[in-house]
């Protein structure tokens, strides 16, 4: 009996390490395809959609999807369970969180897809950074080795396009990044590691089931980018110059922000940037395949980097 209880002990171990595993995978693949699906839906080098509307909507798939998780809960001892102080901080990850989503939409007008995938990879480094300052998790040197070689291969790429220059021919995409690229990028880096580190605090310092938190995040998240939508007083319809590109984007945006918040939960944010980091590869196909995007060898050494980067971290701990 106890050899077969540890066989299923061991089978279950398995299992969850399998799904987790799984869940990863994917993790890596949606990152990996969001810059360039969003290229893919532009007209004429425009973005024909309001991002407002695509982060609403991506919010709403995520509050519905939270929702159906807890119907199976006993929602009188929920309500019991829950106080304002649970529910208010989640208004200012939901702010942070709209500003970065919308400004990953804009920031495509101003590089291409492989450029901001390796640059947004700068993260990292201030994720890192206030990781260590905020939620007071002392890193190895061996560990901040990892960060470090990030930016420098991000760096790499930078120089790599040739300097601030403006995009090429559209039929023949090159590496490119602009002034104001480079602007965007560094405030959606910053953003990015504070709201990370902020919503991960939160996530571990609550007692609560993970989709009531996320139920709390994603109201605020829908709220919020209303406002937005609203305050830009769009001329076109809520869902004008969406095509079946934007909806993808949206569905696997939705299920990637669900991924996200398991990882935040149970592993940390040094888990989820070095998934975005991973995720360059499958970026890097998936714009050399759609817009003959011509790679550089700094931008291998870049990848290089990456890779040393995850050994750094998590095969030396």
């Amino acid at each position: 009996m106890v050899m077969f209880g540890n066989a299923a002990a061991l089978a279950r171990w398995v299992l969850r390490r399998g799904l987790w595993g799984l869940m990863l995978l994917l993790s890596v693949v949606i990152y990996g395809s969001h810059a360039p699906l969003l290229t893919q839906s532009k007209v004429d080098g425009m973005i024909p959609f309001s991002s407002t509307c695509m982060v609403v909507l991506v919010e709403l798939t995520k509050l519905v999807v939270s929702l159906l998780f807890l119907l199976p809960w006993d929602r009188e001892l929920l309500g019991a369970a829950v106080s304002w102080r649970h529910v208010v901080p989640f208004a200012l990850s939901a702010l942070l969180y709209a500003a970065n989503n919308n400004l990953v939409v804009h920031m495509q007008l101003f590089m291409d897809p492989s450029t901001y995938q390796v640059l947004s990879n700068l993260k990292i480094v201030s994720t890192a950074l206030l990781y260590s300052l905020f939620l007071h998790q002392r890193l190895s040197t061996r560990q901040w080795l990892g960060p470090l070689l990030l930016g420098g291969g991000a760096a790499g790429v930078s120089y790599s396009c040739g300097g601030l220059q403006d995009p090429g021919s559209p039929s023949e995409m090159k590496l490119h990044i602009t002034l104001v690229g480079l602007v965007l990028i560094s405030v959606y880096c910053l953003i990015s590691g504070l709201s990370a580190v902020y919503t991960e605090a939160i996530l571990k310092s609550q007692v609560l089931p993970l989709s009531l938190q996320n139920l709390f995040l994603y109201f605020f998240g829908v709220l919020l980018n209303l406002i937005g939508y609203f305050w830009s007083s769009p001329e076109g319809g809520f869902l004008e110059g969406f095509s079946s590109w934007v909806l993808v984007i949206v569905v696997s945006q939705a299920l990637n922000g669900l991924i996200m918040s398991v990882v935040m939960k149970h592993s940390s944010n040094i888990t989820r940037l070095f998934i975005i980091s991973c995720s360059i590869l499958v970026n890097a196909l998936l714009s050399v395949t759609l817009f003959n995007l011509q790679l550089t060898h700094l931008f291998f050494i870049a990848v290089s980097c990456i890779g040393l980067a995850v050994h750094l971290y998590y095969g030396l701990t």
